[in-house]
């Protein structure tokens, strides 16, 4: 097994601080906008952006909730083991609001199109965007882009994409492994 790290902790801050300008170029105050981060990996990018966004460039306080997608995904049935569900917390009506789902790494678009399903149970939104830090092109099931991305990377299937948080896992660094 090899590894090969894509991002190191410069080029994630990098590409956080262009991202959280992305978004506001397209959604200045926030207003009518909801990020949602989705479990469990997506919540790290989501907070991450929260911060820099109210922090570093003054935005007023943004919504942010987790989506927990467990139970909508179609592979969830076919597992031996056990799953294990992540919490959902989504204490607001997303009726006609912008959602941003956020995630670390779009991979086949499965998980997406289970968020796009879950997000139901709480209104239905003006409209909804795709945030990842890592876009594996080659790799989609299901006719899913992203509006945001951080990075492109031309993984093939044997290869992975690990993204690791200072919050977790005690550095920001995006590895690429090849079993």
């Amino acid at each position: 097994m090899s590894q090969k790290v894509l991002l190191n902790s410069k080029e994630v801050t990098i590409i956080l601080h262009r991202l959280a300008c992305q978004l506001i170029e397209k959604h200045l105050d926030f207003s009518d906008t909801i990020l949602v981060g989705i479990q469990p990996r997506g919540v790290y990018l989501a907070e991450r952006l929260k911060e820099l966004l109210e922090k570093e460039y003054k935005t007023p306080e943004i919504t942010l909730g987790y989506l927990d997608i467990t139970f909508f995904r179609d592979d969830f049935r076919r597992t031996d083991k056990p799953l294990e569900a992540n919490k959902t917390q989504i204490n607001f009506i997303v009726e006609n609001k912008k959602v941003i789902f956020i995630d670390d790494v779009l991979f086949t678009g499965r998980s997406i199109r289970s968020a796009l399903t879950a997000i139901q149970s709480f209104g239905r939104p003006a409209e909804i965007e795709l945030l990842v830090l890592i876009d594996r092109r080659f790799s989609r099931h299901l006719p899913i882009q992203p509006d945001y991305r951080g990075r492109q990377v031309d993984a093939i299937n044997n290869e992975k994409v690990i993204v690791s948080w200072k919050e977790n896992d005690g550095e920001d660094v995006v590895y690429l492994v090849t079993n």
